[in-house]
Parts: structure tokens; sequence; C-alpha cells
């Protein structure tokens, strides 16, 4: 069941009250006026672990000062981008209907600019609670049932989104067969397109039990199709860009909210995808850290 957010239309936007709307709003309109969209551009963003009390902090940091500072760095690209990529921990702990719904709120200024927005899922998420929450917004098909699972074309790449929570507070992730299963079929019904994976959970290559479960049966599906190019995950609050041993490109996103090592970055990363390749560009939540603008530039495997 994937949930997909689309653009707001100025009209509608125009129809609500400034009351109802709020300052941010008004200023991502007044943002967007004369932006003209960029489909090569995509915000990707990982674990905000918002929670509905806006003021609680953890690790030091204030979950929902630091979504809003990278909604408004989103809303102040030159151009709109194609879309914006969340790759799960949307909720702070355990996925309460407060916590979307502030997660709703805060990602009506993207979306009133002209900006869709992609959710996936992770461990601090509750997918029966996050469903509920995000009722009147779901679309498209259900590719695999009861799970987030969503195959978004975009000009020159196709976006895999994969669903890897298992079970909400504990941290290893499973795809599992049926997902597998989808992402292969899919995969060969779309064999010229560049494809990127997107999964909350890191690869458990290294015999860690708190990433991805079923690390090697997804990687025998995706590195024999050679269009598939990028495998981009949150959830370690680290930010890594590898090559796999079969080229395929490993990012690890950063937080948007909290590190779990002392002096990693918090942030996002701006992606602007071409036929041939994709170039990274990090934003950190503090513009003096060492890593804020490093640029990467990754060429596909053939």
């Amino acid at each position: 069941m994937p949930i997909y957010l689309p653009a707001i239309s100025r009209r509608r936007f125009l129809g609500r009250s400034l009351a109802a709307a709020g300052s941010l709003a008004l200023g991502a309109e007044l943002l967007a006026a004369g932006r003209a969209r960029e489909p090569r551009s995509w915000a990707l963003l990982s674990d905000p672990h918002l929670a509905a009390d806006r003021a609680l902090m953890s690790r030091g940091v204030n979950m929902t000062d630091h979504f809003k500072q990278v909604a408004q760095e989103v809303l102040r690209l030159p151009n709109v981008p194609a879309g914006v990529m969340i790759t799960g921990d949307c909720a702070y702990n355990s996925g309460e209907l407060v916590d979307y719904a502030l997660l709703g709120e805060l990602l009506h200024p993207l979306r009133e600019a002209g900006t869709p927005v992609q959710l996936a899922l992770g461990n601090h998420d509750h997918r029966e609670r996050f469903w509920q929450a995000f009722q009147d917004q779901k679309q498209g098909v259900h590719p695999v049932a009861d799970r987030q699972t969503a195959l978004l074309r975009a000009p020159n790449v196709n976006w895999f989104i994969l669903d890897s929570l298992e079970t909400t507070l504990s941290s290893p992730g499973l795809l599992g067969p049926q997902q597998l299963h989808w992402l292969a079929t899919a995969l060969d019904e779309n064999p010229k397109t560049p494809a990127l994976v997107v999964i909350h959970h890191n690869p458990g290559i290294n015999g860690g039990n708190l990433g991805l479960k079923d690390t090697f049966p997804l990687f025998e599906v995706i590195r024999p199709r050679t269009q598939v190019k990028a495998y981009i995950y949150g959830h370690t609050h680290n930010w890594k860009v590898e090559p796999d041993t079969s080229g395929i490109h490993l990012i690890n996103l950063p937080p948007v909210s909290y590190v779990f090592r002392e002096g990693a970055p918090s942030g996002w990363v701006h992606a602007m995808v071409e036929d041939d390749g994709m170039e990274l560009e990090l934003s950190c939540i503090d513009k003096k850290h060492k890593d804020h603008g490093q640029k990467l530039k990754l060429a596909w495997r053939v």
C-alpha cells in the first residue's frame, strides 16, 4: 500500500485561509512563485524521528526544528524538485498517530510549493497507524499486500521503494519473499531504465544483525540486474557512500534528526539524477560542519 503525497495545487492553496495555512506555508508559496520544476532534482531525507511533542529533545537535538530547517532548505532550491524521498523512521519511537499528524503538517509547505513526497517505513514506524494517519492520501496499486512498496517512475530513472519494517521497535529489518519476488519481476519488466532501490535498513553484509536480515537474497536479485544502480538507505544515522562489489552504489543517508556517533553530520542530500549517473550534495544542519556542501559524482555501472 504505497503512500504518495502529491503536490497541492496553487488554486487549492489560495482557497485556504492565511490563518490555516500558516506563515511557513505562505513562505513556501512565495518561494515557489516563478520557479520551474527540475525533473532531475530529488531531496533525499532519512530518519526524521518526529514526535508530537514539538519541544521534545533527543541526544541534544530538537527533531521538529531540524525537520523545519531541512524543509526550508528544500524550498529554497533554485527549482522545484521532482520529489522528496523519506526513507523511514518518520516517527520518533513507536509510530504514534499524533507523530504522523505532525509529519503531515510539516510536509504541507513542500507539497504546497509543488513537490510531491514519497514515504517509506522504518523500525520506529507503525504500519497500520501510518496508513491510518494518511488514509485520505492512499494512491496507486498495491504491488505487495500489507507492505509499503512502490515503483515510482521518473523521466530518467525508476525508484523502487521497499518496506523493511518487520517489527516496530525491533532494530533488524526484513523484506520477505513476496517483496523480493515483486522487485525481481518489476525489474525484469523495466530492464533499460536505471533503477534506484530505497530501503530503510542498511545491508547486513558484515554480519551485523541490526540491518537487513535478507540482505543476501536481496543482492541475489539486484546484483545481476545491471539496471540497478544504487541502494539508498538510512537506519544507521550516518553519512557514507561506497560501491558494492558489483558496482552498485551503497548510499547511507544522514539523519535529519540526531546522530549516533559524535562528529557525524545530520541533514539531507540533494540528488541530481542524470542518464549516466547522479551527483549528491550534502547539506548539513550545522553549516560549519566539515562535510557541509560535500559533492559526490557517481557513475552508473554498465
